[in-house]
């Protein structure tokens, strides 16, 4: 497992902690092309356990929406999962370079 950084440890233990539902789809994706062991339901199942991590519900018209904006990228999973924290006005807790240059509430 890779160690978070100061802000992103800091992130879990003060907010509640959602995950945008395309994260669970490209966590299930990187399973079946052998990128990630364990398939997305049982990453996200010990999330909930150990970190009350919850799958957001937001309205995925509104998600799609916003993601039309993000023209910095050709990745459908990181237009869908930087377009979640946007909508929500939430900071996004990620290692990906890319996504911090984009999104300014990005933290690692």
């Amino acid at each position: 497992m890779q160690h978070l950084g100061k802000a992103a440890q800091e992130a879990i233990d003060q907010n509640e902690l959602r995950v945008s539902p395309a994260v669970v789809l490209e966590l299930e994706y990187l399973h079946e092309i052998g990128r990630l062991g364990p398939g997305a339901r049982k990453i996200a199942g010990a999330l909930a356990a150990e970190l009350g991590l919850r799958i957001c519900d937001l309205p995925f018209p509104a998600i799609v929406d916003c993601a039309l904006q993000e023209k910095w990228t050709r990745d459908p999973f990181d237009r869908l999962i930087v377009a979640h924290a946007k909508v929500q006005g939430a900071p996004l807790i990620t290692k990906d370079e890319k996504i911090r240059r984009h999104y300014r509430r990005a933290i690692w």
